[in-house]
């Protein structure tokens, strides 16, 4: 992409004006779309992003630029331009470069590229799941079905004298089916990906996966409006982690606590959950969806506790970040493409497993709601303040799940919540989504096993 020479000339000239730390990103990323409505391709894309980004640092202050045009002059030419925001004359140095190739990495190896496998292929597997679901049920009015890939390889390097290559293949399949009367529609929706290649639909059917969101479409269609007020909420598995990933997890996240933006800023060591709440942060898990070999800033993937028995052990930290803050980084520092500068984020963040049984959740409330599956929300993350969809819901009633119900919403703090958070079951399992911040839109998975708290706020369209 570039060679050392260029590489170290544009270091320095980014250098020259007394800023501490420069780092070049290079990235191409060659993706694939395709999308079908009612079981007919609408859209199918196909593309290529390559640029180069630049970023200088010198105390707090940060600078960051990026182009598409290597040529070497350009790179001299801009290097000296974001270097011009500075005045001071620097001294000359030499960097020694190390490489590290994480590009054939059992821990993400990748047995089937993208690219060999043909898209007739992949469109009749979505074909299928379609028609798994419009022959569910008779309400289902329409299906929406996708399929992604990218095969992304970067390049990172610093003043440092890293010299890091890494090769990043996901995939992901997205199924949505739609059940509607005379009155409303409701939807189902999952979608199910991996750091992975074309062998991840060898591990997943699409057909019952589509099957189940028809199930939950056509569910929350017949279903009662869902009461409001402070009552027991047990929250299931999965996507369920998405509230910790919201509320908690960009709190914990070195970017706000930097700017002291967090409720949890300085409170290292100290308890600020239910000693029963572990919470990690694992970017190491073999082929997951949120899972890296390296972070945007070369630095390893990391298993990193955030909360272990209730306590506070540490954030998710970059090095920019983690220099303000005193703390190495942990490999939290990410970014969508070349076109973003690079911050703390999360990778697969979930609550541990705890040793309450599932069955002994539900039978422990006696009057509440139980949340099947969540949706999207809303989040301050200054105050943690947080607002949630539930997409499907029941009534518990004397220790049983009962009728369904719609509407429901769950209304919080994410730093109370936590401290609520009474019961945990083993039956951990983590969910797959994209979570936009300062630094673009990256592959997370959020994750929990079912979990009881022991009250919050339901919003409901019924007393």
């Amino acid at each position: 992409m570039i060679d050392k020479s260029t590489a170290e000339n544009v270091l320095k000239q980014a250098c020259n004006t007394g800023a501490e730390f420069a780092e070049i990103f290079i990235e191409e990323n060659i993706k694939n779309s395709i999308s079908l409505i009612n079981g007919d391709v609408y859209r199918a894309v196909s593309g290529v992003d390559f640029g180069f980004g630049l970023r200088i640092i010198k105390g707090e202050k940060v600078l960051y630029t990026y182009t598409n045009n290597l040529e070497s002059e350009n790179l001299i030419k801009i290097a000296k331009e974001l270097a011009s925001a500075f005045s001071e004359k620097n001294f000359d140095f030499d960097i020694v470069f190390c490489e590290k190739d994480y590009r054939e990495n059992e821990r993400t190896k990748t047995i089937i590229m993208p690219n060999t496998k043909f898209k007739k292929n992949i469109v009749e597997m979505l074909k299928s799941a379609s028609n798994a679901a419009f022959n569910y049920n008779n309400l289902i009015s329409q299906t929406n079905m996708g399929y992604m890939d990218s095969v992304q390889n970067v390049l990172i390097i610093n003043t440092n004298g890293a010299w890091i290559n890494d090769k990043r293949v996901r995939t992901r399949a997205s199924v949505n089916a739609i059940a509607s009367n005379e009155n409303e529609k409701q939807s189902g929706y999952f979608g199910p990906g991996a750091l992975s290649g074309l062998e991840f639909y060898k591990n997943i059917n699409l057909d019952e996966i589509a099957k189940e969101a028809a199930r939950s479409a056509v569910t929350m269609l017949k279903a009662k409006n869902c009461p409001g007020g402070k009552m027991p909420v047990v929250i299931d598995n999965g996507f369920g982690g998405v509230i910790f990933h919201e509320a908690c997890g960009h709190g914990l996240e070195a970017s706000a606590v930097a700017k002291n933006a967090s409720v949890f800023a300085g409170k290292i060591g100290t308890l600020i959950a239910n000693e029963k709440v572990t919470a990690i942060d694992d970017g190491t898990i073999p082929n997951q969806w949120g899972s890296i070999n390296v972070d945007d800033e070369g630095t390893p993937a990391k298993k990193n506790i955030l909360i272990e028995n209730g306590i506070l052990k540490n954030y998710m930290v970059d090095m920019y970040n983690g220099k303000k803050l005193g703390l190495e980084s942990t490999g939290a520092s990410r970014r969508q493409s070349y076109k973003y500068m690079p911050t703390s984020r999360m990778t697969n963040t979930y609550i541990a497993a705890g040793k309450d049984k599932a069955n002994d959740i539900i039978k422990s409330v006696d009057y509440g709601i139980y949340a099947k599956y969540m949706g999207g929300g809303s989040v301050n993350p200054e105050t943690g303040e947080f607002n949630f969809a539930v997409n499907e819901a029941y009534i518990i009633k004397n220790g049983k799940i009962d009728e369904p119900v719609k509407g429901a919403t769950l209304i919080g703090k994410g730093n109370e919540i936590l401290m609520d958070i009474d019961m945990i079951s083993d039956n951990m399992s983590l969910a797959q989504g994209m979570c936009g911040a300062s630094s673009g839109s990256i592959p997370v998975n959020v994750g929990q096993p079912m979990i009881r708290v022991r009250e919050i706020t339901v919003g409901g369209r019924r007393a």
